[in-house]
């Protein structure tokens, strides 16, 4: 199988089946009415403009710890990268690589590097999105001319911006396939060791993992509730007294969903546990000195 209609063939229904091309008018709109109860709650009415499979496959969008071990057809990992070149990118600069894993002995070492998560190991690939100024300096070598101007901080964050883009135009095309995904962040706890298991060279660090694969229809996973659109939504300019009400509405329906997944069932207790602890126990606080050590100084 080479296209991504027959990729689509290989779907697992029950969990991510991809969306129609062509939906009939009322299917969508119901379909799309089913989407924002998930995502809003049932007394949440947020109006959309006519509903698009798009607009749906986003809507859809859950997070997959659960996989199967069939591989991938051989055509999803460049679909995946063009879809991820379409993303916008800063001045087309495109300040960014992604390295692909499906070595098992290097997803083993670099599930163990983000806190032995099994759903690296898991998955048939796991792709490594990277800030990487190293190819604009390789440029620059090669014209005689240092680039100063990669020394700044703006041109790290352009770079983590750029990959983060493009890592999630990658979430949306695989959805689309059927598949199913996860963000690993913890990769950014030890980018030193990261960046040596990949070979990145300097210039350049891992902003994020993204393991794709065939869900396990076993998993089981929802949709989570997010924020009302009042709470994240500013109209001019930004009222942060007005979002506390709105806050509180989330608390009540993302608390039966945190119930159901053995968690705290308050979020805003949620927020303030993992944010109270010092950043030494996060492995977030050597962060600044990680980057300049790679390359990707902040001046």
């Amino acid at each position: 199988m080479s296209t991504t209609t027959d990729l689509a063939a290989l779907a697992e229904p029950s969990l991510a089946e991809p969306a129609p091309a062509d939906p009939a008018p009322s299917e969508a709109a119901t379909a799309t009415a089913s989407r924002l109860t998930e995502r809003y709650g049932p007394d949440q009415s947020v109006p959309l403009a006519p509903p698009t499979a798009a607009i749906d496959g986003i809507l859809r969008h859950r997070t997959v710890r659960a996989y199967l071990p069939d591989p991938l057809d051989e055509a999803v990992l460049p679909t995946l990268v063009a879809a991820a070149q379409s993303a916008p990118t800063s001045s087309n600069m495109q300040f960014w690589s992604v390295v692909a894993v499906t070595d098992p002995g290097r997803k083993d070492r670099l599930a163990a590097l983000a806190g032995g998560q099994e759903h690296i190991r898991q998955a048939p690939l796991l792709l490594v999105w990277v800030a990487d100024l190293a190819r604009a300096r390789a440029i620059g070598e090669a014209h005689g001319t240092a680039l100063e101007g990669t020394d700044y901080l703006d041109s790290t964050v352009v770079a983590f911006v750029d990959a983060a883009l493009a890592a999630q135009n990658a979430v949306v095309a695989a959805e689309s396939l059927g598949l199913g995904t996860v963000y690993i962040g913890a990769l950014r706890h030890h980018p030193e060791q990261v960046a040596a298991e990949l070979g990145l060279p300097e210039g350049t660090v891992a902003v994020v993992g993204l393991v794709v694969g065939h869900p396990d229809p076993a998993g089981g996973e929802r949709v989570k509730p997010r924020l009302p659109q009042a709470a994240v939504l500013h109209h001019e300019t930004y009222d942060l007294d007005a979002q506390a009400e709105h806050v509180d509405a989330y608390e009540d329906v993302i608390a039966p969903f945190y119930r159901d997944e053995g968690l705290t069932e308050s979020w805003r207790r949620r927020v303030v546990d993992r944010l109270a602890i010092p950043g030494p126990q996060r492995g977030h606080a050597h962060l600044h000195s990680a980057l300049a050590a790679r390359g990707l100084p902040s001046r």
